[in-house]
């Protein structure tokens, strides 16, 4: 069973919208007010001005964003090693509340981060670990590394059964369907 980790009630929501060179940021205090808006460019020096503006706000902090690739990780480990509590999105309930809230599929970053924003408010999320703080990163390559290669192998396969075999050789073709054949 899933343990659930409700979202503090004094604490600063941070919803962060994960792409390649620019994170979009969103802050809500629990006060209420302005919601405050900023884009952080995907660099070591963004970074680190990020955090110590979140540190400086010194009440508890509860950051939440959607795994995008990698793009993630860099950020989510520099924001670990701060202290803040990380909350992942899952990109499914992320699309689909999307499109709940706003009557479409349409995205944009602005959007993207008011609807994180919204899930870490009602504590539709998960615990974030970082592969490298828990030690196991390697076992995540490894897994990486077999699901590509499985996906090589099964594209290779196709390849052959749908272009090569009957290219050069049709007669083959009652043969390849046979489970004993193959």
């Amino acid at each position: 069973m899933t343990k659930l980790t409700p979202t503090p009630a004094g604490a600063v929501l941070v919803a962060i919208d994960m792409s390649k060179n620019r994170q979009e940021v969103l802050i809500e205090r629990p006060e209420g007010g302005r919601r405050r808006r900023l884009s952080v460019m995907a660099t070591k020096k963004d970074y680190d001005d990020f955090a110590e503006q979140l540190a400086a706000i010194g009440r508890p902090i509860v950051v939440g964003f959607e795994a995008t690739g990698n793009y993630h990780r860099t950020l989510a480990h520099r924001l670990l090693t701060a202290g803040f509590e990380l909350r992942l999105i899952s990109s499914v309930a992320l699309a689909r509340t999307r499109e709940a809230l706003h009557n479409g599929w349409d995205k944009n970053d602005s959007k993207d981060a008011q609807v994180i924003l919204h899930m870490l408010r009602i504590g539709a999320t998960q615990r974030y670990v970082d592969p490298l703080a828990a030690g196991i990163n390697d076992l995540q390559e490894l897994s990486k590394t077999h699901e590509t290669i499985s996906k090589a192998k099964t594209q290779t396969w196709h390849r052959i059964l749908t272009h090569y075999l009957p290219l050069y050789f049709p007669e083959i073709a009652r043969f390849a369907g046979n489970s004993r054949s193959d």
